[in-house]
């Protein structure tokens, strides 16, 4: 019977430990998620804006 104790409660730390991980994952996860939307919204605009400054290859740039 202690031993099933023992294991038991090995088993409810592990839990507990793994769902401390995923919440800090998912927190994570948002994070991140909100900063790729701001860079494409960013990106966005720019592309909006035109080219202006981008050199792209083997372009020249406006002042040749």
């Amino acid at each position: 019977m202690d031993k099933l104790e023992e294991q038991m409660a090995y088993l409810i730390r592990t839990v507990d430990d793994l769902s401390d991980m995923v919440a800090r994952q998912e927190n994570e996860i948002a994070i991140l998620t909100r900063r790729v939307y701001m860079l494409m919204q960013r990106e966005g605009e720019r592309e909006a804006a035109g080219n202006e400054g981008v050199v792209i290859g083997n372009e020249r740039p406006p002042h040749y």
